[in-house]
């Protein structure tokens, strides 16, 4: 079984979505869930998912990205539980199915669209009604501003930090960022039960490569490292990504 590549970096969220699968299975009743991918791009979280038996729609507007999902399933034997189509969290239900799957991913999508609450609102849609599960990780505003702080462009951290989309300037690649409040008052506002928080790459991105790769054992120390701040609010606040798992609310719970 593989992880997604780059570990340390999503050591956390595979970690904590890998857990909501078993849960799922538990709770569904089947051993194969029907598992939707917004912006899933070449397959980092898809084809590990569809390696645990699972079936796998990946939705990405990049042809390129899509060929490359294909290359990356068949590698992994798992094409036959892989399908790749094109299109984004706005017209998604002109390419998938509304409320067809058990799980749906949004990873890295939030940060890009123009309507972030609308796009979150057709991701949820996707849902099966009254039941499955929301995985969404986006980019968050305090690793931004530490990371500008650490590299000594104070001015652009200072404008993260008070900017309306937690961007540092002009040249800044990142459409907006989020803190942990705003992400999970998007969630909130689709009618799905919040049920983690967690943060991602809080010291990953500060820590240099050569430091990890020449320290024995230090790339699983900092793992656990990772894991260990993940669920604390505030290393949260500084992380360079924020993940939420969310539940549909049962009717009648």
């Amino acid at each position: 079984m593989s992880r997604p590549s780059a570990s340390r970096r999503t050591a956390v969220v595979w970690e904590v979505l890998r857990g909501a699968l078993d849960q799922r299975v538990k709770s569904g009743g089947t051993d194969v869930l029907d598992v939707l991918d917004t912006g899933g791009g070449t397959g980092n979280f898809a084809v590990p998912v569809a390696e645990l038996g699972h079936r796998v729609t990946v939705v990405d507007p990049s042809p390129n990205a899509l060929f490359g999902l294909e290359r990356r399933a068949a590698e992994a034997g798992v094409e036959d539980r892989v399908r790749g189509v094109q299109g984004d969290a706005h017209g998604l239900f002109d390419v998938v199915e509304r409320g067809g799957y058990d799980v749906v991913l949004c990873h890295g999508v939030l940060e890009y669209v123009d309507d972030p609450s609308a796009a979150l609102g057709n991701v949820v849609a996707a849902l099966r009604p009254g039941s499955g599960t929301l995985s969404l990780l986006a980019a968050g505003l305090g690793g931004a501003v530490f990371g500008r702080a650490l590299a000594g462009h104070f001015t652009e951290a200072r404008r993260a930090l008070t900017g309306p989309d937690g961007r540092w300037g002009g040249s800044d690649p990142m459409p907006r960022r989020f803190t942990p409040e705003r992400l999970t008052e998007l969630v909130d506002a689709t009618g799905l039960n919040v049920t983690a928080v967690h943060g991602v790459r809080v010291f990953a991105d500060l820590i240099p490569g050569a430091l990890v790769e020449t320290e024995p054992d230090a790339e699983r120390a900092l793992v656990e490292l990772e894991s260990a701040a993940s669920e604390l609010p505030a290393f949260q606040a500084v992380a360079s990504q924020l993940h939420v798992l969310a539940e549909a609310r049962y009717h009648g719970g």
